[in-house]
């Protein structure tokens, strides 16, 4: 037997900036073409951009063009394509082979890149075609939505949807570079540019408590979503994943542990019974209001800091009830315990959920009642005017 450490030594890089392809801007081409990388490499690059992004900035088509232009020559745009996005993109195997087919034809190779610009759905599309086209492409992330700002965009996780699960084909692949451009937040609905906020109070309940005071604090002009507030918001819960995931030990998920998916368990199967009608956004936010109730009733939660965090989710503004997670199946029983297996099938192994203890702090379960769940669920349908779980 030859038996030998394969050690790789990556950089995750998530930079903060507004307005990228202004003409002024330099960040763009300071990632792509690096001072100590060859000074006369031409770089072909492909540019894929969410129609929903292009139709909300009606300059932004024009300016990346322009931008390109500008280059002297070494920066090619050898491509822009513009594709649907939201959930239903990764459902679409087809777009899968378009975008294999755009790279082929742009002439991408391992030295060129594609860029993907869009929501957290385009960057998990983009991001697994670019990665399984010549093994492996450099990618660089522009997220658009406060909650790909916040979270997924800054992740090395890609994938599309398959048997009807979430993210069921997919790859580990750290991005060349992320660039948070906090323009593109301007021209999203007020409900999505709330929605990354909800990621934010995750991960300061699993990793920092200071975090989550600063977040009380800040409850009302977060509410408002005041630029100044989100984007600090949106910063440091960017900062706080990457922590994580070039940290924790486990950045491609080998094992079973999932810190920073407390609350996704019954989330994705929310959004797979609402036909997806409930943001992912909402949808986390109503599966962590269920798990804080379920550590609460099984003691490992103070009830009063479950109103805490509780009232700090409803005063930003998210209602933590859906009428989907009373659906019950043709045995009467409620089909969001479902989630339970789906989520440990995704990884394989043992079960393992995060629960809250307290502001900043967390533990692991590997098993989860299911007459606590309703109860849990129970309680929380109480806290809304709706019909009673049966």
């Amino acid at each position: 037997m030859i038996e030998r450490r394969v050690s790789l030594s990556l950089p995750h890089r998530v930079f903060f900036t507004e307005g990228v392809f202004d003409p002024a801007q330099t960040l763009l081409r300071d990632v792509l073409c690096p001072a100590e990388a060859e000074a006369n490499r031409v770089r072909r690059v492909l540019i894929v951009l969410e129609k929903a992004v292009a139709a909300g900035q009606p300059g932004l088509e024009a300016a990346i063009r322009a931008w390109f232009a500008a280059q002297d020559g070494l920066l090619v745009l050898a491509g822009l394509r513009i594709i649907p996005g939201g959930e239903p993109c990764k459902n679409d195997w087809p777009l899968v082979e378009e975008l294999w087919a755009a790279i082929n034809d742009a002439g991408i190779d391992r030295h060129s890149y594609v860029i993907a610009i869009g929501g957290g759905a385009v960057l998990d599309l983009v991001g697994f075609a670019a990665a399984t086209a010549h093994r492996g492409i450099r990618l660089v992330r522009m997220p658009t939505t406060t909650l790909s700002q916040a979270d997924g965009g800054v992740g090395v996780k890609n994938g599309v949807n398959h048997f009807g699960k979430k993210n069921w084909v997919g790859t580990f692949a750290v991005p060349f570079a992320v660039i948070n451009d906090f323009r593109f937040l301007e021209s999203l609905p007020v409900a999505d540019r709330r929605d990354g906020v909800i990621e934010a109070i995750k991960v300061a309940l699993i990793r920092d408590a200071a975090f989550f005071r600063e977040m009380e604090t800040e409850a009302a002009a977060l509410a408002r979503l005041e630029p100044a507030i989100l984007h600090r918001v949106i910063q440091r819960s960017a900062e706080l994943h990457v922590q994580h995931i070039c940290t924790g030990g486990d950045p491609f998920e080998f094992g079973s542990a999932r810190p920073l998916d407390f609350g996704h368990w019954i989330a994705h199967k929310l959004e797979q019974l609402s036909g997806f009608r409930v943001s992912h956004g909402r949808a986390v936010a109503i599966g962590m209001a269920a798990d804080l109730q379920y550590a609460c009733l099984a003691g490992l939660l103070t009830a009063e800091d479950r109103d805490r965090i509780l009232a700090l989710m409803e005063r930003v503004g998210f209602i933590l009830w859906a009428d989907e997670l009373l659906a019950v199946n043709s045995a009467g029983q409620l089909v969001v315990l479902r989630g339970l297996e789906e989520f440990r099938e995704h990884l394989g192994g043992e079960l393992c959920i995060t629960l809250v203890t307290a502001p900043g702090e967390a533990r692991e379960v590997h098993e989860m009642d299911d007459a606590l769940v309703q109860q849990a669920l129970e309680w929380l349908r109480g806290r809304t005017a709706v019909p009673a779980l049966t």
